[in-house]
């Protein structure tokens, strides 16, 4: 039987048990003891009876828990593991976020310094690249778009430095094509 959203508010859990709350599908609405209410899919991959955490309720609603069921399920029509899909998904975001422009530039630094570039040079770059920390800094690589770094290089044109606008533009391409290898 379909559950309602009026049927899981009403679950209340056991003395010591985690009851479950089976939707159809596979999805199931976990009580544990403490109150707390998860969803988890259950699913058969590789001949194997595994499960797959959706979330709490009610951050999760019922609406979106059978969503990501059925997503899950065209996923597994295709041939795809959910889980390992969702680990992958996670960590390709983790590291997107984790490569800000401020961690690139300072290991372009670090990496310019172990080449043995003279400290001029590297002084150099530091100041180029200190016009883009403000802006361009906390933000991920990945999610850097062209209109962010024009706005970056007119503010520094604005001050009638052209020559270090260029210059800018070199060092931040640079940044950029380190981040790609």
């Amino acid at each position: 039987m379909a559950l309602t959203d009026t049927a899981i508010r009403a679950a209340k859990p056991l003395e010591g048990r985690t009851i479950k709350f089976s939707d159809g599908g596979g999805l199931q609405l976990w009580v544990a003891p403490s109150g707390s209410k998860l969803w988890n899919i259950a699913y058969r991959y590789g001949g194997k009876q595994l499960k797959l955490s959706l979330g709490a309720y009610p951050a999760v609603g019922l609406k979106e828990a059978r969503e990501q069921r059925d997503a899950a399920k065209r996923l597994l029509a295709a041939g795809i593991h959910p889980g390992q899909q969702k680990r992958t998904a996670a960590r390709t975001k983790a590291n997107a976020e984790a490569n800000t422009f401020a961690v690139i530039a300072d290991e372009l630094l670090a990496k310019k310094r172990r080449e043995g570039l003279a400290p001029a040079t590297i002084q150099k770059v530091q100041w180029l690249l200190d016009f883009a920390r403000p802006t361009l800094g906390a933000r991920p690589v990945a999610a850097i778009t062209a209109p962010e770094i024009l706005l970056v290089l007119r503010g520094v044109e604005g001050r009638g430095r052209h020559e270090t606008a260029k210059r800018l533009r070199s060092t931040i391409g640079e940044c950029f094509r380190y981040a790609v290898a």
